[in-house]
């Protein structure tokens, strides 16, 4: 082969100056970013590398082999710093090393051309050796990209446990398949072991597609009941359906088509059977469940209740899907009276109601951020065969037990529930996750009792709806973290091999409670944190926030400059900047005219899908999603007109929002990077197991792909699995799985439960925001997996799916 010098030729030439064009330009973009950075107390590598790869650029430019040196230079500090910087996380290290390992194969395969540009031989093979091995790396480290990286990885694997005949599921009556919200089911018909031959046994569609993507509308979000041989399901416009459980074929459907201006989704429903024995409650000192009767063979026997977002309880037989007529006003109960001005999308009802014993209890979601005149967030139970009114909780004024007094309304905006609650039969007890009071960051008019009661779990009598015990997760909330979720029952095991009868939920803030469920004081340690106050005029900031630090914290550490992370270093860069030019003290970071940063942001954390468990193993299940976002409070102008629409945009971050009556308006956006992508390093979203007897984590995996989503909005079609926000339940089952459909790309997956293990996933026609549920046939012997599929967050791509699937016969 001739090694001779030679004069490069103009394609060469032009080569050269392109590639070293392109390392200028990105050397400039990191030095002017990253002496920005470094002015805002920031890492100076940015700059320091700007300048290399300026100088490297220039080099190249000029054609002299000493750029191509410069900036193998580079690389090699680059990749020491990025070890130093972040330690062996593959995903920081990729943001921070791909793509300069690519740009170093380049530049290795062009080193010939710039020795022989200065009359030097061009020495092709050491470079092209230094290029392959570069190159196999880059390969490797994209390859990676395609594999899950568990944040913790399990180290022992429980054992399965066989389900008991005596034992064995026979109906998933409730929204949490139990009252108590395990969403557990005991078979195991379907386990690991066959659980990848699952396919479809039917499809149905309700006709109802939710009409609108992203932050407002329609979205469907229910989990499913089956009762017998029937599944019942609710769609986003309150209509109901009963399927056949083996065939999917409708039996009946009553049309409600409630509709509201902003919200329109159903979670789920609540069942009653009259024609079953009465649970009377064990615990000593329990007040007994109140008597009913529906005369043998009259309608509504059985019924299906079902809260509205038009703000009605209605109820309906559950073979005909007639409206019972005994109930309220024709199978309808108006639960806007006593609210006082409660107009559309004001105050709405998304979640189930909760049965507890032959009360229905309902709360209600009343819009974020909207006034500080709002309606309350008054509790009612009523009964469950007449509808009429048994007791009213208001947390303003606890003296008002039924409807307020005649030309008055239950206390305005106070604390409401608009999550799932569960129920415990064996105390007569209603557990109700509690949120904030409106608006969400602006404290000076809440009273006492808002203090009292705002971002906390509340236990009452389910009989008389009084207090029996309260506790508060977050002190004068200014971060809409409320208590999102449905409560968890399970025993909590002691060290002496005991067992206490307790309830575990996680919040917004990324944190989760263990709670006696007879007192309501913690199981794990929680500690009173001194917190940084703001400087908004009178706003009795709290000195102190709870932390429960004796479980762990779920996506709610406290962020660090490293931290930051993007596709590329580019973006990664611009996060940082933005990250360091904003104020943040950690997890409680009050909001006030400056711009802060708020991670977990208000959306969680973990939010209204709840935690799963299981009994035999003593995990719980966890799904999460870490969002952070930016916030600012700004003067309010007096002259504006704007209006907040009671929407989801304040939560999710869609700008400027006015908070009526308050001096300020709120700018909330999400803590992205300029391609759209979350600023801080994946995962983004986790499924978590803790072993509940030790309280450590025993495995954390990230969930869900990039495939349907993407930078700027456009789908990547790649099964990139960073792990995506969830939105949406699992289901823990005895056949040692977890499944989880909550996602950004259009899946529902299933987990080994022991080691987290992603064992089986089938491609959905569109995204799910639902739970997953599952059931045996009494007919057929067959266990079905069910999950809705209406289009998942942030997606155009809708549909009106109800999906079962089995085993093959």
């Amino acid at each position: 082969m001739d090694n001779s010098p030679k004069s490069p030729s103009l394609l060469s030439r032009l080569w050269l100056f392109l590639l070293g064009a392109i390392i200028t330009i990105a050397g400039l973009f990191f030095a002017i970013g990253g002496g920005k950075l470094a002015s805002l107390g920031g890492s100076w590598y940015f700059l320091l590398a700007g300048i290399g790869l300026i100088i490297s650029g220039l080099l190249i430019v000029r054609r002299r082999p000493a750029g191509a040196l410069l900036f193998g230079l580079v690389f090699v500090l680059t990749a020491i710093w990025a070890v130093w910087d972040a330690g062996l996380e593959f995903w920081p290290l990729i943001s921070r090393l791909l793509a300069i390992g690519v740009g170093a194969v380049v530049v290795a395969l062009s080193f010939p051309l710039l020795r022989r540009s200065v009359g030097r031989t061009p020495a092709y093979g050491a470079s092209f050796v230094l290029a392959a091995i570069l190159a196999v790396g880059s390969a490797a480290a994209f390859v990676g990209m395609f594999i899950p990286h568990p944040t913790v990885t399990a180290t022992a694997a429980p054992a399965l446990t066989p389900v008991s005949p005596d034992k064995e599921q026979k109906n998933w009556e409730s929204y949490g398949n139990t009252p108590g919200g395990s969403r557990f089911a005991a078979l195991d018909q379907i386990n690991r072991n066959n659980v990848s031959k699952l396919q479809v046994a039917w499809t149905y569609h309700t006709g109802d597609i939710p009409i609108s993507p992203g932050a407002n509308g329609a979205e469907d979000q229910e989990t499913p009941l089956q009762v017998g041989d029937t599944v019942f399901l609710c769609t986003p416009h309150n209509n109901v359906i009963a399927l056949d459980a083996d065939t999917g074929k409708e039996k009946w459907k009553t049309e409600i088509n409630a509709k509201s201006s902003v919200w329109m989704r159903c979670r789920g429903l609540a069942y009653f059977d009259a024609t079953r024995s009465l649970e009377q409650p064990t615990a000593p000192g329990s007040t007994p469940v109140t008597q009913v009767t529906v005369a043998p063979g009259a309608l509504c026997e059985r019924r299906i209740l079902m809260n509205t977002i038009q703000a009605e309880l209605i109820a309906i037989d559950a073979d005909t899907g007639k409206l019972c007529e005994d109930f309220g006003n024709k199978g309808r109960v108006d639960l806007k009276v006593g609210m006082g001005d409660a107009p559309d999308p004001n105050y709405v009802l998304t979640s189930a109601p909760t049965l507890a014993g032959t009360t229905v209890i309902v709360g209600g979601r009343v819009a974020d951020n909207v006034s500080v005149d709002m309606p309350g967030g008054v509790m009612r139970g009523f009964d469950v065969v007449t509808g009429q009114l048994r007791w009213a909780f208001d947390p303003g004024n606890p003296d008002i037990t039924l409807l307020p007094p005649a030309g008055k309304s239950y206390t305005r905006s106070t604390p409401n529930v608009w999550a799932a609650m569960s129920y415990d039969p064996a105390s007569n007890t209603v557990f109700m996750p509690v949120g904030s009071p409106s608006v969400d960051l602006w404290g000076i008019t809440r009273t006492a009792l808002d203090h009292k009661y705002g971002a906390s779990m509340l236990a009452l009598d389910a009989t008389t709806g009084r207090e029996k015990w309260v506790f508060q997760t977050v002190h004068n909330d200014l971060w809409d973290f409320d208590v999102p979720m449905q409560p968890t029952f399970i025993d909590f095991p002691g060290k002496d091999g005991s067992t206490v009868p307790a309830l575990v939920f996680g919040t917004k803030a990324g944190q989760l409670y263990v709670l006696d469920r007879a007192t309501g004081k913690p199981l794990t340690e929680v500690q009173e944190q001194p917190v940084k106050p703001g400087t908004i005029p009178n706003e009795p900031y709290a000195p102190t926030q709870p932390r429960s630090v004796g479980m762990p914290q779920i996506g709610a550490q406290t962020l660090t400059e490293s931290d930051m992370w993007g596709a590329t270093p580019f973006d990664q860069l611009l996060c940082r900047i933005a990250f360091k030019g904003m104020r943040y003290d950690g997890l409680y970071t009050v909001p006030d005219t400056d711009i802060s940063l708020s991670f977990p942001g208000s959306l969680g954390g973990m939010n209204w899908g709840g935690l799963s468990s299981d009994p035999n193993s003593n995990y719980i299940f966890v799904n999460d999603m870490r969002l952070g976002l930016w916030i600012q409070m700004v003067p309010a102008d007096p002259k504006s007109t704007a209006t907040n629409s009671g929407g989801e945009s304040v939560n999710t971050g869609m700008g400027l929002v006015p908070m009526k009556g308050t001096p300020y308006a709120v700018n909330k956006n999400r803590f992205l990077s300029q391609l759209g992508i979350p600023c801080q390093k994946p995962p983004f979203g986790t499924m978590t197991a803790i072993d509940m007897k030790t309280q450590k984590i025993a495995w954390q995996v990230p969930v869900g792909t990039v495939q349907d989503t993407g930078p700027l909005g456009i789908k990547m079609g790649l099964p990139i699995p960073v792990g995506m926000p969830t939105l949406g339940g699992t289901l823990a089952t005895q056949g040692g799985l977890v499944f989880i459909a909550g996602t950004q790309d259009y899946y529902l997956r299933a987990f080994n439960s022991a080691t987290g293990e992603e064992v089986w996933k089938v491609r959905l026609p569109v995204g799910s925001q639902g739970g997953p549920m599952t059931y045996k046939s009494p007919k057929t012997g067959k266990q079905y997996v069910v999950i809705s599929a209406g289009g998942a967050r942030q997606s155009d791509d809708r549909g009106d799916y109800v999906i079962a699937y089995a085993l093959p016969n």
